[in-house]
């Protein structure tokens, strides 16, 4: 967690280890993540670990996305990813658009404390964590609250 593994490792553990079948990529590094995907063996998977990124991801040939905002709005993200998988780009993009703010807020502070302030905000949960984790600071959980409004989604 939090350290990146090369693809040339990625790819060496992929073939060598056939119990090993997929990688949670979130490196943010497109060039990596193609090579990959490019070069990765047939029965080894890549799937999505940054929501930001799923879109792109998907359209380069990852299987799917282990997401943190499908906590908040899981039909919605399920579907663009449904649809990149099926190869309906334009739809699929669209939905990532409308999320992109959204993408970049909830890691500001960190993970899981942008994701719970959403929720908080949408009156799904209480916004508490234990430490060593802390809540969003506010000015960041008044911009999610912003682009909530922004989506019209109740707040």
């Amino acid at each position: 967690t939090g350290i990146n593994m090369t693809a040339e490792t990625t790819l060496r553990i992929a073939c060598d280890f056939k119990n090993v079948v997929a990688i949670k990529e979130a490196s943010g590094n497109i060039t990596q993540m193609d090579d990959i995907i490019k070069n990765k063996p047939a029965d080894f998977d890549v799937i999505s670990g940054d929501d930001g990124i799923t879109f792109p991801l998907i359209t380069l040939g990852a299987v799917g996305v282990i997401s943190v905002i499908g906590n908040a709005f899981p039909r919605e993200f399920s579907r663009m990813t449904r649809l990149a998988l099926q190869g309906d780009f334009a739809n699929a993009l669209t939905i990532h658009h409308k999320f992109t703010e959204l993408f970049n807020l909830l890691f500001i502070d960190g993970n899981p404390a942008g994701v719970k302030s959403m929720l908080n905000a949408m009156g799904m949960i209480e916004n508490k964590l234990r430490l060593p984790l802390v809540p969003t600071r506010i000015k960041t959980f008044e911009e999610i609250r912003r682009v909530l409004g922004e989506l019209n989604i109740k707040c």
